[in-house]
């Protein structure tokens, strides 16, 4: 069955969402496998609202992170807890919004295209599993917007 996004060109950040939250719902409906979710997750972010990266890091071992389903440039494949805006997300259980990755320290900078970024805790029963990192490549490109919309994107996951 083939799918296919109805995209907002011209409406403000909040309608993209909006119009976004119900595709994804539907995209995921009747689908548990984690990966295959994440997967369209990214697709649908990429493309409705044009980051320059969207991906998911999953839990691999107590202390790393893994590369999981993403959509833009090749990324970072591992990442210690702790480190970079991904490892730091996972290790204060809270998401971070990062205006500007140059201030961040010890950022990770797996592009040097990207220039803002946000990273959203993944939880399941209560443990995170894993993070949602979204770059842009403009400076101080996400708000509290994103993190409400991006969490209620996440809250969908089975």
């Amino acid at each position: 069955m083939a799918e296919d996004l109805t995209l907002i060109q011209d409406g403000t950040k909040e309608e993209k969402y909006e119009s976004l939250i119900p595709q994804i719902r539907g995209l995921m409906y009747g689908e548990t496998n984690l990966i295959a979710n994440l997967a369209n997750i990214a697709a649908a972010l990429k493309e409705s609202l044009g980051f320059f990266w969207v991906g998911f890091y999953l839990v691999d071992k107590e202390d790393e992170l893994v590369l999981g389903p993403f959509q833009g440039p090749v990324a970072c494949t591992r990442i210690k807890k702790g480190k970079g805006v991904c490892g730091s997300s996972w290790q204060r259980d809270q998401t971070l919004i990062v205006p500007n990755v140059d201030e961040f320290p010890g950022h990770i900078a797996c592009a040097s295209a990207s220039k803002s970024e946000i990273v959203l805790p993944i939880k399941k029963d209560g443990k995170i599993i894993g993070v949602l990192d979204v770059d842009s490549d403009q400076l101080n490109d996400f708000d509290e917007t994103d993190q409400r919309y991006l969490q209620q994107i996440l809250d969908l996951l089975p």
